[in-house]
């Protein structure tokens, strides 16, 4: 769906599509045979007849080519459910203690300028040294771009340029294996727990890319000036991780190994967040623009959606790296922004001590 925030208190007017985190689709894993299934395996017990199965045998990957990569399916060992667990709880902890120092050394980096531009008696020599140094056409430029950036829009550049390098990997064919092994989040493959984060930047088609970071724009404001731009990024990581964790349960569960890649686990988590946080914000889709309904009810609509979607085995989306997403977006708008984010002042006081008084 494509929607149109009607009115916001700090959300701009922009129009935002709820686009989703793909799995990875078979017609671009090959063109030739887009009917044909990535993984049939064949089998023989006690001298019976070879048979197609859906899945290997026990402890069994089997590696399937498809355009001279070598894509592993089959059998999804439940013990690799630890394993994720395991990264996206480690993960989700670093990510969140990375950006509280992150915090915590900008505060501290300005104090110190300000405190040395007061008592050093240089000060002016390189206030003027700087000065000379941004006569520069072209870092003059730079600068004044994004000087006029929304703290939202400074969050969202470098996450978009990310998105887009990875996406241009994915156009360099001797890449392409490295991509599949690493870039998508697959819960049969040996690698399974970083391609669980690098997925989260990794997009194969061009509309994918351009819907999804479309949405991500138009939430990113209104999310990093409720959040602040550290608490947003923790928050917009550990979605995507926690978003891939769902997914590998999932096709656990239901013993449907497959691909999958693309932002909108996280961006989901940013999209429930700011929907419960200004729940009252007018959307409407963007080519029946009158009809209007609530951000609130938009998001149970979309939660809705996914929930159907992997209770009925929908295959088009990656339904269950949707809800895991918005759970956790959720999670964090009721509970985690108030009582979990107070808590990184304690971490702060520690890594104060670790890193001693301030050098003059």
């Amino acid at each position: 769906m494509i929607f149109r925030l009607l009115s916001s208190r700090e959300i701009p007017s922009s129009i935002v599509r709820c686009h989703s985190l793909i799995q990875y689709p078979r017609k671009i894993l090959n063109s030739a045979g887009a009917d044909r299934q990535l993984a049939i395996l064949r089998y023989t017990r006690n001298g019976r007849n070879p048979r197609v199965e859906s899945f290997a045998p026990k402890q069994t990957i089997v590696p399937t080519q498809v355009q001279g990569i070598a894509i592993e399916s089959g059998y999804i060992d439940p013990s690799t459910i630890w394993r994720s667990f395991l990264f996206t709880v480690a993960f989700t902890t670093g990510t969140f203690a990375g950006v509280t120092i992150w915090e915590y050394e900008t505060i501290r980096s300005r104090a110190m300028q300000a405190l040395r531009s007061k008592l050093s008696l240089n000060w002016f020599r390189e206030r003027a040294k700087q000065q000379r140094q941004e006569m520069d056409q072209w870092r003059r430029e730079v600068t004044g771009w994004w000087n006029k950036l929304s703290p939202g829009e400074r969050v969202f550049a470098p996450i978009c340029a990310l998105n887009a390098i990875v996406y241009g990997l994915w156009r360099i064919p001797s890449l392409a294996p490295t991509m599949v092994r690493y870039f998508a989040s697959n819960p049969a493959a040996k690698a399974v727990c970083w391609p669980m984060f690098l997925s989260t930047f990794s997009h194969y088609s061009l509309l994918h890319i351009m819907a999804n970071m479309y949405v991500l724009h138009s939430f990113s404001h209104a999310a990093v000036a409720t959040l602040g731009r550290e608490q947003f990024l923790g928050m917009y990581l550990s979605a995507g991780v926690i978003a891939s964790f769902a997914s590998h349960v999932f096709k656990t569960l239901a013993r449907q190994p497959g691909l999958s890649l693309g932002a909108s686990g996280a961006i989901m988590g940013v999209l429930a967040y700011v929907c419960c946080e200004y729940p009252d914000t007018q959307l409407s889709i963007l080519f029946l623009p009158m009809y209007t309904f609530s951000a609130g009810a938009a998001i149970k609509v979309i939660m809705g959606i996914d929930l159907a979607g992997v209770l009925m085995g929908w295959k088009i989306f990656d339904h269950a790296a949707h809800l895991g997403g918005a759970a956790f977006g959720l999670f964090w708008c009721f509970f985690g922004a108030q009582n979990l984010w107070p808590l990184r002042e304690r971490f702060i006081g520690y890594w104060h001590e670790l890193r001693g008084p301030p050098k003059k």
